[in-house]
């Protein structure tokens, strides 16, 4: 009897140990992801990944540089009432020969609310045009509009 007793014990130790290697293992998954890969900077998505990331990080000088003429005089630094952006999704592009539509993902959230944090996603498009043969943002998605010297974040 004293066998019989120590086989559910095995099994329920290999088990206890299948069930810590495989949350070891999705642990690790979830935290070596890191940041998006950058895509080609020569891309309409590459700019308009790298001018999304400056704008959420309040870096309005790069975020600017990857704007048109045009495009700067349209901006506006911070819009009230609206939380800033917190993370940008590239959706689809479309690319032509001298301009491109991005379609990006745009969530938002808020701390605030009757009932807790809560979650905004709206999709919308950027337009770049060709200057000098590189991309430039022509005309972005407002939560996303930023001009150097104009702090985009409160």
């Amino acid at each position: 009897m004293n066998g019989a007793a120590r086989k559910p014990d095995r099994i329920l130790i290999v088990l206890l140990a299948t069930v810590g290697v495989l949350v070891a293992v999705a642990l690790a998954v979830v935290f070596m992801r890191g940041e998006p890969e950058p895509l080609d900077e020569a891309s309409p998505a590459g700019v308009v990944q790298r001018y999304s990331a400056a704008v959420i990080d309040g870096d309005t000088v790069t975020a600017g540089s990857y704007l048109t003429a045009a495009a700067q005089t349209q901006c506006v630094g911070k819009f009230d009432g609206m939380p800033p952006p917190d993370r940008v999704v590239l959706v689809s592009t479309r690319e032509r020969a001298e301009s491109a539509t991005v379609t990006v993902s745009i969530v938002q959230s808020s701390d605030g609310g009757p009932f807790g944090p809560s979650e905004y996603q709206s999709e919308d498009a950027f337009s770049l045009v060709k200057v000098d043969g590189r991309w430039k943002v022509d005309a972005a998605p407002f939560p996303l509009l930023s001009c150097a010297g104009v702090p985009a974040r409160p």
